[in-house]
């Protein structure tokens, strides 16, 4: 009985992506974030899931603390950002009763509580669930995968920066992916540089293109690099939407470019 109501919540949901990596620090939920973001602006309807039970960064990014999650009649309810619905999240820091509380739970607790939102929430209808992970090759990343593989995910995102201590650890991650069945999208390469608020030269801070690289030796796709940009750091911080605020940006560009990406490795005759 159990297997056969958990499709109900999942059952408008047409295609889940996850967003992984082997290294923490690496900017996952930001580009979560700015995926979301971007796909909403594409005429999209978009959910973000954030597993990342330690670490729950989302609703900050998104402007959303302090929110609530409440009950409806097929489970939980997520946190709507507009009277569109265009947004929805779901994340454990809608469910702390202090922002600062730590999450210290065994494997089995966590395992539970990531089955449990892939069952529980009432997505209602979306285009896009964007699935925002914990970094590494944990217990959560299979039960995760787990929970999901009946609805057959479009794929993962993974993300990586450019040094080399990075990409070792995603490739890692890709290894991970290939074990699980799990498709990979492509690889980004996200803090590819910084780009200069006043010229917008764009300089390379760390290193770069250790995240094409990747991708062409793994034999992915690689999306695209985005580079830093303090008006970016400055929209997350304060939950502020950065595609609709500053298209001049060259992150926005890269960013725009990725979610096209995504958009046109939609398999044909799917919506």
């Amino acid at each position: 009985m159990e297997a056969a109501a958990e499709p109900g919540n999942l059952a408008g949901i047409r295609h889940i992506i996850l967003v992984l990596s082997g290294k923490g620090g690496v900017g996952k939920s930001t580009i979560s974030t700015e995926l979301a973001l971007a796909l909403r602006h594409a005429g999209k309807k978009v959910g973000i899931l954030d597993v990342d039970l330690c670490g729950p960064s989302i609703p900050r990014m998104f402007g959303a603390q302090g929110r609530a999650v409440h009950q409806c009649d097929r489970g939980w309810a997520p946190v709507f950002l507009d009277q569109e619905q265009s947004i929805s999240l779901m994340s454990v820091g809608f469910l702390l009763e202090k922002p600062d509380e730590a999450v210290v739970w065994r494997g089995p607790k966590k395992n539970a509580l990531i089955k449990q939102f892939v069952s529980d929430v009432a997505w209602g209808e979306l285009d896009y669930l964007v699935v925002d992970t914990p970094p590494g090759t944990s217990d959560e990343h299979m039960a995760a995968i787990e929970a999901l593989r009946a609805y057959q995910p479009l794929g993962a995102l993974v993300v990586t920066t450019p040094q080399a201590v990075s990409v070792g650890d995603v490739r890692r991650e890709l290894t991970f992916c290939r074990k699980t069945g799990l498709r990979v999208m492509g690889v980004v390469e996200n803090m590819s540089g910084f780009t200069c608020p006043h010229c917008t030269e764009c300089t390379s801070v760390f290193s770069r293109g250790g995240g094409e690289e990747l991708a062409r030796l793994a034999g992915v796709p690689f999306l695209g690099s985005v580079p830093l940009d303090p008006e970016l750091m400055r929209s997350l911080e304060e939950g502020h939407d950065f595609i609709r605020e500053f298209p001049g940006s060259p992150t926005f560009t890269a960013l725009t470019a990725i979610a096209r990406k995504i958009l046109d490795a939609t398999p044909a005759g799917l919506p």
